[in-house]
Parts: structure tokens; C-alpha cells; sequence
């Protein structure tokens, strides 16, 4: 579960970040929406521990991401829009570095499995990453989620670039780790994914959470006209 309380972010007159209450429970996908500058990045950043808070805190499974910096890591995995891996191994050996550096160890056929189940196609887990799609690169981050047992998932614009049939394939992953209990956050543009994937949504704009509501509450249509009565205001 993630939790932020009053969580605040703020760089001298500037504040990125109001204080901000959300909840993110076991099996929420909770979709933050916004433009280039609301705020979803930062709060994604705080639960990272990657800046430190003005004001409030971060908590993931109860435990305070600033001072339980460590052990909160162990218990989510991060993907970002362009998720970093090392081009001159295979995806078989990134999952395996990455594992290894977790603290999980796994099998070569166990690994192998993870990849498949994420949709790497056939024979690239034993390519060199150089020759993989942004979206194959995504792919070996939903095997890395799995193989770490994360029981949260913290996403940044992480469909941004994938061509419609990636894109799909990645929703469908997400809705399978929901299934595990997984908590997930998602900045992302893509109102559609975020209504057509999301359990929860929320709408930031200039470092506010404006609003935030059930995705089953309203339907595409609805959801464009309030983000942009929300972007016009």
C-alpha cells in the first residue's frame, strides 16, 4: 500500500507540490493525470525517496520511505518512461543482475519463464537489450516486478512512445500484477489507459490534486471533458 500524508514538495517560493493525501491500496491501479509540470513526477519521486519532502510524508506498507529508505525499496519496483538497462546484456542477464542486487535469486529457467510470462517475444530474452523495442524494455521491468515479489509498482509516463499494440500488451501486465494484490501509481498523459486500466484516477494540475474519483464512475467522454474543464480553469 502507498500512503502520502500531507506530503509536500516545495524549491525555495516554488511549490511543485501541495500537500497531498492519497491512498493507494492492494490491487489499485490509482492513474495520476496531469500536464508536464502538475506534480506527478515529483510525488512519484518522493515514494521513490528520491527528494526529500518539504512537509508530510511518504509510506509504503506503513513504513516511512525517508526514514526506512532501504527497506521500502525492496518492496516496490520502479519503471520509468525509458527504462534504463545495460544494452550489452541479454534480457535474461539484465533480469538476473537486477535480481541479484534485490536480493532474489532465481533460476536461469525460473527467469526465463518471467520473461515469457511478461511477453518478451520468442528468443530476444537471450539477445542483447541494444536490439530491443522501448517496449520490450518495459516488458523485462514487469518480469523484474514479478521476480522481486513487489508488492507496489510505481510507474512514470511508462507507455509514453509505445505504438497502440504495446501499449495494450503493457495495460494487460498491469491488470495481471493487480490480480497478485499488487499496489500500483501511474503518472501518464494517456487518459484512455487511465480509464480503461486504471481502478482509481486522480487529476493534478500546478502541484494540486484537483480531484480524484472510482474510473468506473465516468466513462471516456466524461473523463476528457473534466480534465479539461480541469486544464482550462
Amino acid at each position: 500500500m502507498l500512503e502520502a500524508r500531507d506530503l509536500t514538495k516545495r524549491y525555495g517560493d516554488f511549490t511543485a507540490l501541495h500537500p497531498l493525501n492519497l491512498t493507494v491500496r492492494p490491487g489499485d491501479i490509482y492513474c495520476l493525470l496531469g500536464a508536464n509540470g502538475a506534480g506527478k513526477s515529483t510525488t512519484i519521486n518522493l515514494f521513490l525517496d528520491f527528494i526529500e519532502p518539504s512537509g508530510g510524508a511518504a509510506f509504503i506498507n506503513g513504513l516511512a520511505v525517508r526514514a526506512h529508505g532501504p527497506a521500502t525499496k525492496q518492496q516496490l519496483a520502479y519503471i520509468p518512461e525509458n527504462l534504463m538497462l545495460y544494452p550489452d546484456l541479454t534480457g535474461l542477464e539484465n533480469l538476473d543482475f537486477f535480481c541479484g542486487l534485490a536480493g532474489k535469486t532465481h533460476l536461469k529457467a525460473e527467469l526465463l519463464t518471467l520473461l515469457h510470462e511478461a511477453g518478451l517475444p520468442e528468443g530476444f530474452a537471450q539477445r542483447r537489450v541494444a536490439a530491443y523495442s522501448k517496449g520490450m524494455r518495459q516488458k523485462v521491468g514487469i518480469a523484474l516486478a514479478v521476480a522481486k515479489d513487489a508488492k507496489v509498482l510505481l510507474l512514470d509516463e511508462p507507455t509514453s512512445g509505445l505504438d497502440p499494440k504495446a501499449s495494450n500488451e503493457f495495460s494487460a501486465l498491469l491488470l495481471r500484477l493487480r490480480e497478485r494484490g499488487v499496489a500500483t501509481l501511474m503518472a501518464t498523459h494517456d487518459l484512455f489507459r487511465a480509464r480503461d486500466t486504471g481502478t482509481h484516477i486522480g487529476i493534478m494540475k500546478e502541484g494540486q490534486l484537483l480531484e480524484s474519483f472510482a474510473a468506473s464512475s465516468v466513462d471516456y467522454n466524461e473523463l476528457e471533458e473534466l480534465y479539461l474543464q480541469h486544464m482550462h480553469a
